[in-house]
């Protein structure tokens, strides 16, 4: 496997030497990119003796190897160096990342070598955060990390321990060499190349997944919601649509980048969310329910906005049909419906009561009671109930949440 490590300007810097050691000793092909301030930590020599090729710094910089990697003859012409090495790499590992780097990435800015290469690269992406403890927790930091997610990098969460500040303890440690290496093999292998085939059972399908949360209107500016985010469903689509399957997404409210490699509807209510699916349900070989539709809604909306000074209005509400039971109630055989489930906590009696009452194939259950997962966050576990099998999905990022749920679709499938 090919490896670009790109290296930026934090401390944790000496722990990409080592990363670069064990790749190389584990068979891997390496080769580094550095920003000049990653100089002030390791110097560009120390990287060439581990790997055995040149260390680019500067997008204006000639590559002596000829974006070639060790090993490989030199090629005839003088290639653009910064995009010859990453449009030959099958991974790239950006270790450390500081909140610098993933700021100018979720800007889209290529202001380095490193972020330039990043912005040209269409192989796997893996950011490996490192900084300090706060300036993780900074919502600026957070926003960006989940704007990255959402457009495909892999971003590692970075561990707990001592930080480079004395004395200072806190999450925000580069995770470890060894364990940042199987993390790269891992994705690697579950990414298949473009020119590779696969036997996904959902090649050729149609598959409708909704997402996000409804809103169901008080008056012309108020309303009722929850905080679904959509980043769920959205992980959904995705992979099913790396699977080879005809996605159709049907979304709520929600402030998500809309992939364009598959049909998008964009809805509000309960109302336009049942009508989308409604049409779209009978040419769908499997409906998968992750949207966070409304329980409740006001008998009666205005269309101005109630003036507070009248008082505190009387709201009278309304049960929300359950779009999901409805749809279920009319699938054809062989086709499949999934359902999702928000409780506090979970009650695997209750979980299976639904599954029976809304007559669904599966149904995947979040426990909102812990805040670190689920809602707003890109992180979740679940639980995936069949009528024949009860399976927990530990804490996890939420594209690989969706990757285990769709495997389970699949052996439903057969």
């Amino acid at each position: 496997m090919r490896i670009l490590l790109g290296v930026t300007g934090g401390i944790a810097a000496y722990k990409s030497l080592e990363f670069a050691r064990l790749a190389v000793k584990a068979g891997h092909s390496v080769r580094v990119v550095q920003t000049p301030a990653s100089l002030r930590f390791v110097g560009r020599s120390s990287f060439a003796a581990i790997t055995g090729a040149p260390v680019l710094v500067s997008e204006f910089e000639s590559d002596p190897a000829r974006g070639s990697w060790p090993g490989q003859p030199l090629p005839e012409h003088q290639p653009i160096s910064h995009l010859a090495v990453v449009e030959s790499a099958d991974v790239f590992v950006v270790a450390p990342a500081t909140a610098n780097c993933i700021s100018r990435l979720a800007a889209g800015a290529g202001e380095d070598l490193v972020t330039t290469a990043a912005l040209a690269a269409e192989c796997p992406v893996l950011i490996a955060p490192a900084m300090n403890g706060k300036m993780w927790s900074n919502p600026a930091t957070s926003h960006n990390v989940t704007t990255l997610r959402e457009r495909g990098f892999v971003v590692l969460d970075p561990v707990e321990g001592q930080l480079a500040s004395h004395g200072e303890q806190g999450r925000g440690r580069l995770i470890e060499p060894s364990d940042l290496l199987a993390v790269v093999e891992r994705t690697t292998e579950a990414k298949p190349s473009p020119t590779q085939s696969h036997s996904s059972r959902l090649d050729g399908l149609n598959i409708l997944i909704s997402a996000g949360g409804t809103r169901e209107p008080i008056d012309g500016v108020r309303f009722l919601g929850n905080r679904s985010s959509g980043r769920m469903g959205l992980a959904l689509a995705k992979e099913a649509a790396e699977r080879g399957a005809a996605v159709k997404f049907v979304v709520a409210n929600s402030q998500i980048q809309l992939p364009t490699n598959f049909e998008s509807v964009e809805v509000q209510t309960a109302d336009e969310m049942s009508k989308a699916l409604e049409t779209r349900f009978p040419a769908a070989d499997i409906l998968i329910m992750a949207a966070a539709v409304a329980d409740f809604r006001p008998i009666h909306a205005s269309k101005e906005k109630i003036d507070k000074s009248a008082g505190v209005p009387n709201l009278q509400l309304e049960a929300v049909p359950d779009i999901v039971s409805g749809l279920a109630a009319s699938k054809r055989p062989g086709q499949l419906v999934v359902g999702f489930a928000a409780e506090h906590g979970l009650n695997v009696d209750r979980a299976r009561e639904k599954l029976v009452r809304k007559r669904l194939d599966l149904i995947v259950f979040n426990d909102i009671s812990n805040p670190a997962i689920g809602f707003d966050s890109s992180r979740n576990a679940v639980t995936i109930i069949t009528a024949k099998q009860i399976e927990e999905v530990p804490e996890n990022d939420k594209d690989h949440v969706a990757s285990v749920i769709l495997d389970r679709i699949e052996m439903l499938l057969g």
